[in-house]
């Protein structure tokens, strides 16, 4: 049987990263067996779903590197619900309610008074024909509730083990709204079952509903798929993510200068028992993939370890994977990478290195000193110890004295990279006139 997963996002704003964190998840799975990632677009809020959000989803899955295999939308599959709602109608798990949104909310807020959960109490089961058409006849139009087992569902779920939920203690989710429009659910179940989706990996905000859509599985007589349900994300300090870090759309993270690869290895790794590395493909990410390292423990998702681990994934990497990207050469690249954050760093470095660049000189003799020994080109990574050995020599000058005073002459500032690299690229030229004062 061949892995099929999916996700399923709605085109109602740009993918925030917990929808980047079901997305690779799932393509990582469907990597490591071999299977097929589906994206379906969920765009069945027609109020609120926009065509350039699913052009934006698009985009960033592809930023993320995470391909399908198989697409689909759900407004062009609306004769596929219509069937399945008339299958569903027809053996009496659907049916209509008449209830205002008004309604609705003054039987839940005296369920509360009562103490009483709340549950939609079934009125609309005991409306009589007449009824219905009397209140049709009044302007009403029905909204379409699954009608529930009021049974326990229970399942193995591939992250959390067995889970049992009493479907009594639920309200019969509406499936189809007044207007006719679908909600999430039937598409979502019906789909699944037409595009034999073997496998679905979310949340665990939606364990609770997993129960009703078991339930409708089994009533378009098909095999509920596999469901693994991991921990949610939380900020470090143990609040709702949302209200510390507001929008982590993938977008934001993108032109914040985290790279893809260092948003992947992040949210494949956090909540489970590996260590947060660095990964520079899925493909490796996905051999490390293992539901059993899933922990139950909230995720904690934190901007400044994401910043961190850009770092790490920067230095890593070779020249190769820059080429393009910044304003340098590869020797330029070897010279900056252990001191970068982010690819735009590379634009300081840059400047440094090319000026202008005004000096600061904190040892006036010292540094004329440097001026006056400065070797001759050409240059190489052996030259800063020449000048520093000669300079110390003539001066007496070690350690800190020597160093610091030098580094802010010849870059401006009081830290950066390695000197014996940095001052080649610098060049004779513009290293002698910033020791001399010098903007240059």
């Amino acid at each position: 049987m061949t892995t099929v997963v999916r996700v399923a996002p709605s085109p109602t704003g740009f993918l925030q990263a917990g929808n980047g964190r079901a997305s690779v998840l799932n393509a990582l799975f469907a990597k490591k067996t071999g299977g097929k990632f589906m994206l379906r677009i969920d765009d069945t809020d027609p109020a609120r779903s926009k065509k350039e959000y699913e052009t934006a989803i698009c985009e960033d899955l592809a930023w993320l590197g995470v391909a399908h295999d198989i697409f689909a939308r759900s407004t062009d599959r609306t004769a596929i619900y219509h069937a399945a709602a008339e299958r569903l109608k027809a053996c009496g798990r659907l049916y209509p309610a008449y209830e205002t949104a008004d309604e609705l909310e003054r039987r839940r807020k005296r369920a509360a008074a009562q103490h009483k959960p709340p549950i939609y109490d079934r009125a609309a089961l005991n409306l009589t024909a007449e009824d219905r058409a009397k209140l049709e006849a009044e302007g009403r139009k029905p909204h379409w509730r699954f009608k529930l087992s009021h049974k326990t569902v229970a399942w193995t779920d591939a992250i959390r083990g067995p889970v049992e939920i009493d479907t009594a203690t639920q309200s019969d989710p509406v499936l189809i709204r007044e207007d006719g429009s679908y909600l999430y659910t039937l598409p979502s179940v019906v789909d699944d079952i037409a595009f034999g989706i073997t496998h679905i990996i979310r949340g665990e905000d939606h364990v609770t509903n997993t129960a009703s859509q078991i339930e409708l599985f089994e009533a378009l007589e098909a095999a509920p798929p596999v469901f693994a349900h991991y921990a949610l994300f939380i900020a470090p300090t143990g609040e709702k993510l949302s209200k510390r870090l507001g929008s982590l759309s993938l977008r934001a993270l993108r032109e914040a200068g985290i790279e893809s690869m260092t948003l992947c290895s992040y949210l494949a790794k956090i909540g489970t028992s590996d260590a947060v590395e660095p990964h520079t493909s899925l493909d490796t990410l996905a051999q490390e993939f293992d539901f059993a390292k899933f922990g139950r423990a909230l995720a904690k998702f934190d901007p400044d370890e994401l910043v961190l681990l850009n770092g790490k994934l920067l230095h890593m990497l070779p020249y190769g994977a820059v080429a393009g990207r910044i304003p340098g050469d590869a020797a330029f690249w070897d010279a900056v990478k252990p001191n970068l954050t982010k690819l735009s760093d590379t634009e300081t470095w840059a400047h440094i290195v090319n000026g202008p660049v005004t000096p600061v000189i904190e040892d006036r003799v010292l540094i004329a000193k440097a001026a006056e020994l400065l070797p001759p080109e050409p240059w190489d990574e052996t030259t800063w110890g020449t000048l520093t050995r000669a300079v110390s020599e003539a001066t007496g000058v070690k350690g800190r004295a020597l160093f610091h005073p030098l580094r802010e002459a010849l870059t401006g500032r009081g830290d950066g990279p390695e000197l014996k690299k940095l001052l080649p690229l610098i060049g004779r030229e513009r290293a002698l006139a910033r020791l001399n004062g010098e903007t240059a």
